[in-house]
């Protein structure tokens, strides 16, 4: 007899566009694990506390191995054995060979030093967007456009070609394509940045894909590993960034009193913790962070064996009233820094200073120039990207 088990379905609909399902609510009010069934009729154990989630993430016989045996696979498109694999699926110390190779373009101190470029690239297109008609989709005239031209610029790659790689990225973060279409999605990027690796190892510039073609000259990476790193930095780069953008000013459009926080204050401070905060409130990553353990681990009652799978929801784990008292509550004055939206340990996001920064310049900067901004149509008739395995919106209507 078949066990009956609770379904976690992913990225999923709410009765608030913001907020968790009521349903996995109230599996994280009677445990801070409970076992689930997945999409293909496998189990794994869902970590809904916040405290369990950042204890799991940091634990050394917890692995982001995505090959092993007992892996919780997020979707069919991930299911083919011969689909290459990024240094964020892997263990140490293959992953932090692989990671160092980078790191350092991200760190704060560089990241700060883009902040300039970024506000350029902010003020222009609110430029043309307040010289354009109205009402505008802010998903193309803003949200995109913002984390696409600046990883671009870091990555040394030509926004000429922003149509081509962003509508790959979009079948590699689906949830419902085949694993035939993400594979071939992920392919032709591939087959893009491999040819931009050889024209950086022919003419390297100062560009962060430069410096990773600098490290096949000297023999740390394959040609194909190159490539499918520059496909990692340039996806990530702008998808996450993008939806926070847009989910994140539509939130504040349906919180006034918050909008008129960031719209009416100037203190850097205050723009920094609202940028938490949202991050805290959205969490745009719903299907969680995908884990297998390697040793049997006992935690919180329960004896999580070798081999079964983990996931850390942490669009639940942000809003664990043990740790953010009124969680479903936005407060752009909480201080919500110890959110686990970026993960949480070894694996926790490369790119999060620069994700910070960008929405800090983003934010301040629309809401201050565009002060009458407002949605142009009703909350119910926006297409959210339940089918993704980052939510967002795919347009957002507005006029001021």
């Amino acid at each position: 007899m078949t066990e009956t088990l609770p379904e976690f379905p992913g990225v999923r609909a709410a009765s608030c566009p913001f907020d968790p399902p009521p349903a996995l609510r109230a599996l994280q009010k009677d445990a801070p694990l409970t076992r689930v069934r997945l999409w293909d009729g496998s189990t794994a154990w869902l970590v809904t506390a916040y405290a369990e989630q950042k204890a799991l993430l940091s634990h050394p016989q917890v692995s982001s191995d995505i090959t092993r045996p007992g892996y919780p696979l997020p979707s069919q498109a991930l299911r083919r054995p011969d689909s290459p694999v990024s240094f964020i699926l892997m263990d140490d110390p293959e992953h932090h060979r692989l990671r160092r190779m980078v790191q350092g373009s991200f760190t704060v101190r560089k990241v700060e030093g883009m902040r300039p470029a970024v506000q350029r690239i902010v003020d222009d297109l609110i430029d043309d967007l307040l010289a354009g008609p109205k009402p505008v989709d802010l998903v193309e005239a803003f949200a995109l456009p913002v984390p696409s031209l600046v990883i671009c610029e870091l990555l040394g790659v030509p926004y000429a070609d922003h149509g081509f790689f962003q509508e790959n990225s979009q079948v590699i973060v689906k949830r419902n394509v085949t694993p035939e279409e993400r594979a071939a999605a992920g392919g032709r990027l591939t087959d893009y940045l491999d040819g931009l690796v050889a024209d950086k190892l022919a003419r390297p510039c100062d560009d962060l894909l430069s410096k990773v073609a600098a490290q096949v000259t000297a023999g740390e990476l394959s040609r194909q590993e190159a490539a499918r790193m520059g496909v990692l930095l340039l996806v990530a780069g702008h998808e996450t960034t993008a939806n926070m953008i847009a989910l994140g000013t539509l939130a504040l459009l349906q919180h006034p009193d918050q909008l008129a926080l960031l719209r009416e204050g100037d203190d850097p401070a205050l723009v920094a913790g609202a940028v938490e905060e949202l991050l805290r409130y959205l969490n745009i990553t719903h299907r969680g962070r995908h884990r297998v353990a390697l040793a049997d681990i006992e935690i919180a009652g329960h004896v999580i064996r070798a081999g079964e799978g983990l996931i850390m929801a942490n669009d639940l784990g942000n809003r664990d009233p043990e740790v953010f008292p009124d969680p479903d509550t936005l407060d752009l004055r909480r201080d919500a820094r110890r959110h686990v939206a970026f993960g949480f340990g070894v694996h926790q996001c490369l790119g999060q200073p620069l994700a910070r920064m960008e929405l800090q310049v983003a934010y301040a900067t629309l809401y201050r120039r565009v002060p009458t901004l407002a949605l142009a149509t009703d909350l119910e008739r926006i297409p959210f990207k339940h089918d993704g395995q980052v939510y967002g919106v795919y347009e957002l209507p507005v006029t001021w």
